[in-house]
């Protein structure tokens, strides 16, 4: 028997084609039915182009594009021999902005999918209003981003040796202001703790500490069966390095390094995805994927018991925005001001470059590859986080494998945040 869903209420839609054997789930077709073209319109363009075009791919991730842009353009200067270092201003202020931008992404996600999907599903009466919860969070925030980056979504305030912006102590405390607000927020909402209390849990023994909105999805996850289902290959791969991941990939508990060399990215059949391979296997990506490379304790607590089940995956992606939260408060109280922007003349050439840029977007690692022939871009390649996780075979797929219905199938392949734009861009 084979069923069809469309997945709808995502950033763009994907087609589920399941076929049931002796009632279970025995392969899954995930198609996304919509080219963009993206890497298409880059070519011929000039080099600084993919500032204003690459933030577009995506509007809930396009900082993290507009970032992977600006340093895969940085790489390809240092390269040939253009010898800079970003100044800790900018390097600080490109990290706020970023941080931002994933913070409020994974706070959305919680409470416009996780939250009310599983209610429906579970058929419990929603007396919350989740979209008024998710904008409080998100509103703050983006007001963080736009008072360095401008505007939010598609700002191209990052540029080749630094950031365009030149805030003030006024900009600097009214960014603070916002970020005490989402704090706030997640302490009194979300967790129901102070955040240093939060992030002092190290051991699922001590779960019981956690209140809030959170407190109620992982009983709810757990009562109904989500620490047991969702599980995967247990891989997991990270090529960022941050406050949140370490460029590895870890397998079960044995993290090792990677090398961009042996990613492997094909076309597939009946679908614009295309999908990401290393060494021939598939990886997860995202923040469960950080947590397990990083050793994250409470994430490798949890991972003990449940290996890579669904509830673990919910729970890195809140325990990720709590990492960020009080990193982005730390970010702004040691920013000086009184450094330079940027250390790169606006006019300096981009004539032969080649370059890679690599960002830990929301839902997982983000690469952008440029290369520039005669000051005009000859190919520029991006590989989503989506198309790790995404593929036909891959991750997603074999996570809903041998579940007896397509619903809760459906929810497990949320909970890795689905994306079409961005897997066909």
């Amino acid at each position: 028997m084979i069923v069809k869903k469309l997945i709808e209420k995502v950033e763009g839609e994907a087609n589920l084609n399941f076929e049931f054997k002796n009632g279970k789930i025995s392969s899954v077709d995930i198609n996304f039915n919509i080219y963009r073209g993206i890497e298409e319109i880059l070519k011929d363009k000039p080099p600084r182009d993919a500032l204003v075009i690459t933030p577009r791919v995506c509007g809930i991730c396009n900082h993290a594009h507009l970032i992977a842009s600006v340093r895969a353009l940085e790489d390809g200067l240092q390269r040939c021999g253009v010898d800079f270092s970003l100044t800790n201003k900018a390097k600080d202020i490109r990290e706020f902005t970023l941080a931002c931008e994933l913070i409020q992404n994974h706070i959305k996600w919680l409470y416009l999918t996780i939250y009310p999907y599983l209610n429906r599903l579970l058929d419990i009466e929603i007396n919350e209003n989740y979209a008024l919860k998710a904008s409080y969070i998100a509103n703050a925030l983006t007001k963080a981003i736009a008072i360095f980056a401008g505007q939010w979504p598609h700002s191209s305030y990052a540029v080749p040796g630094g950031v365009t912006c030149d805030p003030t102590y006024v900009d600097v405390m009214q960014a603070q202001g916002c970020i005490e607000d989402a704090i706030r927020f997640f302490e009194k909402v979300v967790v129901g703790l102070e955040l240093d209390e939060y992030l002092a849990i190290e051991s699922i023994s001590n779960l019981d500490k956690l209140g809030g909105d959170f407190a109620k999805l992982l009983y709810l996850l757990g009562k109904n069966g989500f620490a047991e289902i969702g599980k995967s290959y247990d891989r997991f791969i990270s090529f960022g390095s941050s406050i949140i991941s370490n460029k590895g990939k870890s397998i079960v508990t044995t993290v090792s390094n990677v090398d961009f060399k042996y990613i492997n990215e094909y076309k597939q059949n009946g679908t614009f995805a295309n999908a990401v391979e290393y060494k021939g296997r598939y990886f997860e990506v995202g923040p469960l994927a950080r947590a397990m490379v990083k050793k994250e304790p409470i994430i490798r607590s949890l991972h003990k018991r449940y290996k890579d089940a669904t509830l673990i995956r919910v729970y890195a992606r809140v325990h990720e925005a709590a990492i960020l939260l009080k990193y982005a408060k730390e970010l702004l109280k040691n920013l000086d001001i009184r450094e330079e922007s940027c250390i790169l003349d606006s006019k300096i050439e981009i004539n032969n470059i080649d370059g890679i840029g690599v960002v830990e977007a929301a839902r997982g690692t983000l690469i952008h590859k440029i290369e520039v022939r005669d000051s005009l871009i000859k190919s520029y390649n991006i590989i989503t986080p989506t198309q790790w996780n995404l593929s036909n075979s891959g991750v997603a797929t074999n996570a809903m494998i041998g579940l007896d219905n397509e619903e809760i199938a459906s929810f497990v392949f949320r909970t890795f945040d689905v994306c079409s734009v961005c897997t066909t861009h």
